[in-house]
């Protein structure tokens, strides 16, 4: 959901809008502008998923901070999870400096204050809640900020935060959310423990938010025709054994999982403009389906219809509603 563009404001106040914003939604103490007024551009669209906030920027450079003395003034007990999108950045959290470029994310515990900027144009998604739901202590979340770059399960919480943006106007509310806004927790929570949690609390958070990372793995590399059981099993350093029967106490049956998001690709392929020039077979063999009629069966199973059929229906703005799972 758009929030501001400021674009669309007169000259004088765009700088003071968008502060406004970003201290009334982010938490942020100030902004200083790499530009000035008249060439300062900012975007920012920003959606309620359950429990968290998510955000959307773009703009022309900046520096955000949240200073120390806000953080002790105000009872912002929350951490961010910034997705660096575009532009040359940085991060800055007590005496720790780095750099960062594209698909580089950092952890900002609002209590502990930060800073982070781009030069030139740049975007970022971030999101938002409270420090409670990790159910971690403050002192390993705090651990964690310098490392996190080194962290494996860094790629899996990226890839997931960028797919939930991509679909952020369609489950905004409802069970959905909730869902995908306790699933993001759980990464966010192993993701942590992955370089500063102690040996007993690894173990546990790894037993606990195996299935949460097993399918965001899989939903990483759904496009793969080599994605088998045993790959994911030998990913999580267990067996295909244990991996099936986690996802059954899970309630998941993992092949029926990843055809039907296999299919939601395709489906979502099939039907948009930039993609009219390429066949139903290649659509299909880049969404990891390997036999086309196997494709065109499950297809028409699913959503009533074929997949030329869906097609042609799309072209003519005609939408059809999927069956309930």
């Amino acid at each position: 959901m758009l929030v501001l563009d400021t674009n669309d404001l007169r000259l004088g106040d765009r700088i003071a809008a968008y502060e406004a914003v970003a201290a009334g939604e982010g938490g942020v103490s100030s902004v200083q502008e790499e530009r000035d007024e008249a060439t300062t551009w900012k975007r920012l669209e920003l959606w309620h998923l359950g429990p968290l906030t998510l955000f959307h920027t773009q703009g022309t450079g900046m520096r955000i901070t949240r200073s120390l003395r806000q953080a002790r003034r105000d009872v912002l007990d929350t951490v961010a999870i910034n997705i660096h999108r575009r532009g040359a950045g940085g991060f800055g959290w007590a005496d720790h400096r780095r750099r960062i470029g594209p698909n580089s994310a950092t952890l900002h515990h609002m209590p502990g204050g930060y800073e982070y900027w781009w030069s030139g144009l740049g975007s970022t998604v971030a999101l938002m809640f409270d420090t409670e739901r990790l159910g971690l202590p403050e002192e390993t979340i705090r651990a964690s900020i310098p490392t996190l770059e080194h962290s494996p399960i860094g790629r899996l919480l990226i890839d997931h935060v960028l797919g939930m943006h991509r679909i952020a106007d369609e489950i905004n509310v409802g069970p959905e959310a909730d869902a995908l806004a306790s699933a993001t927790v759980e990464l966010v929570r192993a993701w942590v423990v992955s370089v500063a949690g102690d040996d007993l609390t690894r173990r546990t958070v790894g037993r606990e938010t195996l299935l949460t990372r097993v399918l965001a793995y899989t939903r990483a590399h759904l496009r793969e025709p080599d994605l088998t059981p045993q790959r994911i099993a030998w990913a999580h350093n267990t067996s295909v054994r244990t991996l099936y029967r986690l996802c059954e106490d899970g309630g998941v049956s993992l092949e029926k999982w990843i055809i039907r998001r296999r299919l939601e690709g395709a489906r979502a392929d099939l039907a948009a403009p930039r993609h009219a020039h390429r066949t139903i077979d290649t659509i299909a063999r880049s969404w990891g389906f390997t036999n086309p009629a196997f494709f065109s069966r499950r297809f028409r199973q699913t959503y009533g219809t074929t997949p030329s059929q869906w097609r042609r229906l799309s072209r003519q703005g005609r939408v059809l509603l999927p069956p309930d799972d």
